[in-house]
């Protein structure tokens, strides 16, 4: 089954008809998004890999109603939102890794309370208007003990002064924006407790370019250099912040299902697309086609089960998510080499489909929160549980 109609099913029985307010009904998304994806998206494809970073797009999407969705404001569907990052990460995993960011950064906004961030900001944002991406990866490392905070807060009159440097930030650029966390520190230097802020790309943020990396080089990724840069209340998500990271963490990690499914799916067409030449002999390989697709169903049906439910703050909820994450990004490295080796030679040109989903793959196993990651936060949620 292929993964548009069994999301366009799946989301169909989630929320019967949508909502009708917005203009932004579950069918019409889904047959604008896949019109987009199979479009051109799937044309631009392989410049966005080269470094095409794709706002045309993006804005596209949003217009369809595909960054927008999940918020409260439009009727809170997640599950219409994975489906949407699934067809477009089906034509390109860069582009689906795009708007998982943005979705989230669209969540922060929503979330935050702020009505100054809401008021400015949250409208254009969800109509792909402006964009705005998350710098989280290194806070949620941090919130789970693997590396330090890199960012520093220190209070000053009317909000806080940040400092620090982030290595790489995606779904930015001059003018845009970002959600960041930074540490609160005491006179004395000890920590206090963590900010959540909107942090705008403007003359004040110095971005450096990162290294060349292996795929993905459509994303605008940029390191990120901060000097007494100034954050009043207006720009404030939480203060505190673990609270507010807690309660929207299954939400952050659940929505990026929907890249990991949506690399699997381009991945089992690239196979099935030699079948008529190489089945012959293709038979003879393991995680054959059909195979992979009945794991995608059931993975992309638990995901909208899920999706009904994306604020539960349950432990058992929590790790449902987890587990469907890091199955989701085993499924894609999985489809992406099964696809290289059902193309064969044609699958080893570097201007082929496998070559490009290969790297996707790799990414959506890296991307915070990683395999390993995921599995750290299984193990200790779970040793939690247990009777002492």
């Amino acid at each position: 089954m292929e993964s548009a109609l069994l999301a366009r099913e799946s989301c169909g029985l989630a929320v019967q008809g949508g909502n009708a307010g917005d203009g932004w009904r579950d069918e019409t998304v889904m047959k604008r998004v896949t019109d987009i994806a199979r479009g051109p998206l799937a044309a631009a494809a392989q410049r966005i890999d080269e470094g095409h970073y794709p706002l045309d797009v993006m804005a596209s999407l949003g217009a369809a109603g595909a960054l927008g969705v999940h918020l409260d404001q439009h009727g809170g569907r997640f599950g219409l939102s994975l489906a949407a990052m699934q067809e477009a990460s089906r034509a390109c995993g860069a582009t689906g890794f795009l708007m998982w960011a943005h979705d989230v950064c669209g969540l922060y906004i929503e979330q935050s309370g702020n009505p100054h961030l809401r008021d400015a900001l949250l409208d254009d944002h969800a109509h792909g208007r402006t964009f705005g991406g998350t710098a989280l990866s290194n806070p949620m490392k941090a919130f789970s003990g693997i590396e330090p905070m890199m960012f520093r807060a220190t209070p000053a009159a009317g909000g806080y002064l940040v400092n620090g440097t982030l290595p790489w930030v995606s779904h930015i650029k001059h003018g845009q924006y970002c959600g960041a966390i930074a540490t609160v520190q005491r006179d004395d230097g000890s920590v206090s407790h963590e900010v959540m802020f909107l942090l705008k790309c403007d003359e004040r943020v110095e971005l450096r370019h990162c290294p060349v990396f292996s795929g993905m080089e459509g994303t605008s990724t940029w390191g990120v250099r901060l000097r007494d840069y100034f954050v009043g209340e207006a720009d404030l998500i939480a203060d505190p912040a673990r609270p507010f990271i807690a309660r929207i963490k299954p939400a952050f990690i659940l929505l990026q299902v929907g890249m990991a499914l949506g690399v699997a799916q381009g991945s089992i067409d690239s196979s099935v697309e030699v079948e008529p030449l190489l089945g012959h002999v293709n038979r003879f390989l393991h995680d054959r086609p059909d195979e992979l697709s009945a794991e995608l169903a059931e993975a992309s049906a638990q995901a909208q089960r899920l999706a009904q439910n994306a604020y539960d703050g349950s432990t058992d909820y929590l790790l449902d998510v987890l587990d469907l994450r890091a199955r989701g990004a085993e499924l894609a490295l999985r489809a992406a080499q099964a696809s290289l080796l059902h193309q064969g030679a044609r699958g080893y040109l570097m201007s082929a489909a496998p070559q490009r989903r290969i790297r996707e793959s790799h990414f959506v196993a890296i991307v915070t929160p990683a395999l390993k990651h995921l599995r750290w936060e299984m193990a200790r949620l779970s040793a939690e549980e247990l009777p002492a």
